[in-house]
């Protein structure tokens, strides 16, 4: 029996599920796959002690997300999630480093940081992008949390031209209230580069803009993976309903 054109991308497709990482292989394969986007991919300066891995001080207060591939078992995406609580246990979220969020010293209570998303190269598709963030929506519903947050990184191979340029894009329709401002502690020159390249906005960046986030303020420069950050604030309240539609699939 000759299968249909759809039946047969259906048949190639992988299987592939979302949830929390329950086990410690999990996690060292989540910072496996971390390791090798950044590092080996992207040529980030990793302050890691073991080899092969994207390890920090950060990673044994975190929640680990992870998609997975049925059928091979490989962890192909991750976010890394800091709930309020283990943040005030560590002293600090990532984002502290990176920026003075004194202005949204209110909001902690409340505000989950998300960090370090990478997707296997061969699974950078809507339906892994997709279930990470529907495990994201439930992660938040389940806790009762109303703010997402974290820093979004945008390439400075150019030496700032393009960073300063999606900024400037960024600035006209997605800065947040003044009172939601942040400072960053090692600002982008943005007088220094030229903000008039034609440039588009970095998938991930218009994926938060798409489900309703703010971008809070100036650039800072991230000299170790060699990015300009921004801080994204999505308040729970805003946050475009397709993105709190989808279950987490369970195991």
């Amino acid at each position: 029996m000759l299968l249909t054109e759809h039946q047969a991308a259906s048949a190639q497709r992988p299987r592939l599920s979302v949830s929390l990482a329950t086990q410690a292989s999990d996690i060292v394969a989540a910072q496996t796959l971390r390791y090798r986007v950044f590092a080996e991919e992207m040529g980030a300066r990793l302050n890691t002690r073991t080899p092969g891995l994207d390890v920090d001080l950060f990673d044994a207060h975190c929640e680990h997300l992870i998609v997975r591939d049925e059928d091979s078992q490989e962890v192909v995406g991750t976010y890394r999630i800091l709930p309020p609580a283990q943040a005030r246990a560590l002293g600090s979220y990532y984002s502290d480093t990176e920026f003075d969020l004194t202005r949204l010293q209110h909001l902690r209570s409340s505000m989950v940081e998300i960090g370090r998303s990478c997707v296997h190269p061969s699974y950078r598709n809507g339906a892994t992008i997709a279930l990470l963030w529907s495990g994201l929506a439930d992660y938040m519903a389940k806790h009762g949390y109303e703010y997402l947050a974290g820093c979004a990184s945008i390439s400075m191979a150019d030496g700032g031209h393009m960073a300063a340029s999606v900024y400037r894009q960024l600035q006209q329709k997605a800065l947040s209230p003044v009172e939601w401002r942040v400072f960053p502690r090692c600002p982008l020159p943005l007088d220094a580069l030229d903000a008039n390249t034609a440039v588009e906005v970095p998938p991930l960046i218009r994926a938060y803009l798409r489900a309703g986030a703010y971008v809070c303020g100036d650039p800072a420069w991230d000299p170790d993976f060699n990015t300009a950050d921004v801080f994204v604030l999505m308040p729970l309240s805003r946050i475009n309903r397709r993105f709190t539609r989808q279950p987490l699939k369970q195991d």
